[in-house]
């Protein structure tokens, strides 16, 4: 697969449109759930073990999506098939008033992976440069003096994400890029799904009516953050199960890139280690 498709280039300017929310040359969903899924999600949990016992990288994951984008069920699958150990998520909300007191990445620390850990962050540091653009939500205290806040803010944001990068945390970004029939879709089952509508709420429907501010919000911050260090990845999100692929050759190719490996023992413990094997063998 060629992930560098979706992939966003340094500098781009992006606009959604430009993007398929369905992509035309997809795998088949029959393929996908025999053969493509299966066998890369035992390459991702391979890789990710070693990440785990290696303990000398880790990867944070950014999720971000319009309302039925797609992500939970992306984190429900993928994610789920990966060891516990090595695995750390965290959901962004909105801020609580202690949040509010603190920079706007005060509240993403405790949600940083490890060394040996991928941290999942669904929703993210980013929302604090598309919901307060929405519902004009900033303090007047947050307005710098002669700059432009979000421009400011997505400076900060790269300066963050090339800090991590820098201190051994890989950074990778998946915006779920869904059409607007297919939210609707989307909706409409959870409503009227008795197994599914307490996934819905009511604001799900009052935010669809900002459905063109979030796609230029969306174009727009992709375009200041899609970075060599920390990328953004646009998936076609209306085909769920070719998205949940991508995300995963994605992980795939970045920890290829990072290689880790199992520790080596040292001769020491490895004499200690004989010498428990052949006192077990012996009882």
């Amino acid at each position: 697969m060629d992930i560098k498709k979706y992939q966003v280039t340094p500098d781009a300017n992006v606009s959604l449109a430009d993007y398929q929310t369905s992509d035309p040359d997809r795998i088949s969903e029959e393929q996908l759930l025999k053969t493509y899924i299966p066998e890369s999600v035992e390459e991702l949990k391979e890789l990710h073990w070693r990440l785990h016992a290696e303990e000398k990288h880790g990867i944070l994951v950014v999720l971000q999506a319009i309302d039925a984008g797609g992500k939970d069920e992306a984190i429900s699958y993928i994610f789920s098939n990966l060891n516990a150990q090595g695995l750390k998520t965290i959901s962004v909300k909105k801020p609580s008033e202690e949040e509010q007191k603190h920079d706007f990445l005060w509240r993403i620390h405790d949600g940083l992976p490890a060394k040996g850990e991928v941290g999942i962050l669904n929703r993210s540091y980013y929302e604090d440069v598309i919901a307060p653009r929405i519902h004009n939500l900033l303090e007047e205290e947050e307005l710098p003096d002669n700059q432009d806040v979000w421009q400011m803010r997505y400076r900060q944001i790269n300066d963050f994400e090339r800090y991590l990068v820098e201190n051994g945390i890989r950074v990778v970004k998946f915006l779920f890029n869904v059409s607007k029939d297919k939210q609707k879709e989307r909706l409409l089952e959870r409503i009227k799904d008795p197994k599914k509508n307490f996934e819905f709420s009511f604001s799900d429907v009052e935010e669809r009516e900002h459905w063109d501010e979030y796609q230029d919000i969306f174009a727009d911050l992709i375009s200041n953050t899609s970075t060599e260090n920390a990328p953004w990845y646009v998936l076609p999100a209306d085909d769920e199960w070719f998205g949940r692929y991508i995300v995963t050759e994605v992980m795939n190719d970045v920890l290829r890139d990072i290689d880790p490996q199992y520790p080596k023992l040292t001769e020491e413990d490895q004499d200690k280690l004989d010498e428990a094997i052949q006192k077990l063998e012996n009882e």
